[in-house]
This record gives structure tokens, C-alpha cells and sequence, in this order.
């Protein structure tokens, strides 16, 4: 028999090689299998939480509109509640004064001069004692029945900026949460990208695991964050 040449002989893959070739190839075309399907993920999932963080943002912005309109609403309340206290306070001076000096006719005048809330208070005053005892309150508007309205719905209001407020400081902090998720997405993205530049299967596979492994967990913030409405 005659023997091959020693430059085919030097080409021809030993049969351990050989062997060993076919299984190779096969754990690379699964590791790019995986790796595709992690950046065909990747992509979606990061479109989907940057979608959220934009409408995070938008419910910010119009959670903090909604608050400054109401709270300047508030704001218009307190300074006709103020007003009309003003109004009440000035009318209870001058009918002092008229009853002081017995001029009862001009004295009821005043006293119909009053806003509803203050009559039911001067009425109160008048009950305790009023002008004849020393220990009544100063005025009617020290009594506990006075209630001035435009400072009531002043304080709803109030109350109710500051729950819209606190609504839209919440949105900001949903919409920080969607931003850190999509940084661990490129980062997911930024470490396939550094094994695929690996010929070695080891640390390809390596990075591959731990790509896996962060994507699972951004996975998982997605999922347990609330939707935008």
C-alpha cells in the first residue's frame, strides 16, 4: 500500500479532533440561539419599559398641573374666606359701638350685615352673656360655632393638592424605577455583545449565564411594577 504524502497527512484532523468538532459546532449554534433570542427580548422589553417611563413622566407633569391649579383655587378661597371675616369683624365693631351708645335701630342694622356663618356665632356670642359677661369670648368669631366657609373649602382644597401632589411625586418615582430597568437591559445587551466577540465557548457560555441571569431579573421588575394608567 502506498503511503499518502506528508503535507495530507499533516491536513487530515486526528480522530479525537474530529470527533470533538461536530459537538463544538453544536454548543455554538445553541449559544447563539440563546444569544439571539436574549437580544430579540431585550429589544422588546426595553421599548416596553421606556414606553413606561414616558408615561410615568406624563402622569408627573399632569399630576403637578392638576396640583398648582387646585392649590391656586385654595388660595383664592383663603383670601375670600379672609375677606369676608374682614367684612364680619368690621360690621361687629361698628355695633359695638352703636349699641354702646344706644342706638339699637342702627345696631340691628349691622347685626343683618353679617354672612350667615357669623349671625350663628354672634347669636351664640349673645347666648353667652356677650357684652354683660366677663368670661365670653372676645367675639363671635371666638366662639366654637363660627365657621367661616371660604376657609373650609380653602382647606379641602388644600388637602386635596397635596394628595395630587403626593400622586405625581409617586409617578416620578414609577418612572425612575422603568429608567434603572432599562439600564439593566443594556447592560444585558453590552454583555452579549462582549461574547459574541469570544471565540473560546467558555467564557462566551460564561457571559451568556450571566446575561440570562440579569435579563430574569429585569424580567422580574417589569412584572411587578404597576402599568402607567
Amino acid at each position: 500500500m502506498v503511503d499518502p504524502p506528508a503535507d495530507v497527512a499533516d491536513r487530515q484532523p486526528a480522530p479525537d479532533q474530529a470527533e470533538d468538532a461536530p459537538a463544538r459546532g453544536g454548543h455554538e449554534r445553541r449559544v447563539e440561539i440563546i444569544e439571539a433570542v436574549l437580544l430579540a427580548v431585550v429589544a422588546i422589553a426595553t421599548a416596553w419599559t421606556g414606553y413606561q417611563a414616558a408615561r410615568w413622566d406624563g402622569e408627573n407633569a399632569r399630576a403637578y398641573g392638576v396640583s398648582a391649579r387646585i392649590r391656586a383655587q385654595a388660595n383664592r378661597e383663603w383670601t375670600l374666606g379672609g375677606q369676608q371675616r374682614l367684612f364680619d369683624s368690621t360690621n361687629f365693631s361698628a355695633w359695638l359701638q352703636a349699641r354702646t351708645e344706644g342706638k339699637a335701630a342702627l345696631a340691628a342694622l349691622y347685626a343683618r350685615r353679617f354672612s350667615p356663618e357669623y349671625a350663628v356665632a354672634f347669636a351664640a356670642w349673645l347666648r353667652a352673656g356677650g357684652m354683660s359677661s366677663p368670661i365670653a369670648p372676645p367675639g363671635p368669631s371666638f366662639m366654637p360655632q363660627y365657621r367661616n366657609h371660604g376657609w373650609g373649602r380653602a382647606a379641602r382644597l388644600d388637602r386635596r393638592a397635596s394628595a395630587v401632589f403626593t400622586a405625581g411625586t409617586e409617578a416620578r418615582h414609577r418612572s425612575e424605577e422603568f429608567v434603572r430597568t432599562t439600564v439593566v437591559f443594556a447592560t444585558v445587551l453590552f454583555l452579549v455583545a462582549v461574547g459574541q466577540r469570544f471565540r473560546m465557548p467558555g467564557p462566551r457560555r460564561g457571559l451568556t449565564g450571566v446575561s440570562l441571569g440579569l435579563l430574569c431579573f429585569a424580567l422580574y421588575l417589569v412584572a411587578t411594577s404597576p402599568r402607567a394608567p
